[in-house]
């Protein structure tokens, strides 16, 4: 996949955390693990985790989910991805972008 960004957490030390409500109205916490950008369409996406204090995040163990995201100011919004072709984009761009910090480390 051409044109990929990948906008990293610049602090390792703080997790970044958002706050998704759930079903009932219920604030879950997530941890975000990565952000990018598709330079095709020029959207952005997030993948998270639930958060725990006491567990580092295992992509390949936790549940992985991808929300598409846009920012205005410090007003974030989140948009599910139903289209199952936009869902293999982010998907495929995921892997790879976890492949290229699996092969830095």
């Amino acid at each position: 996949m051409n044109g990929l960004a990948n906008e990293e957490n610049e602090n390792f030390d703080e997790p970044e955390l958002i706050y998704i409500a759930d079903e009932e109205g219920n604030d879950e916490e997530f941890e975000v693990i990565m952000k990018f950008e598709v330079d095709d369409t020029g959207k952005k996406y997030m993948m998270v985790v639930p958060y725990s204090e006491d567990e580092e995040v295992d992509v390949d163990e936790e549940e992985v989910y991808a929300f598409r995201y846009e920012e205005d100011g410090d007003d974030l919004t989140l948009f599910t991805i139903d289209d199952e072709e936009e869902w293999e984009i982010v998907e495929e761009t995921f892997h790879t972008l976890l492949d290229e910090m699996e092969d830095e480390d």
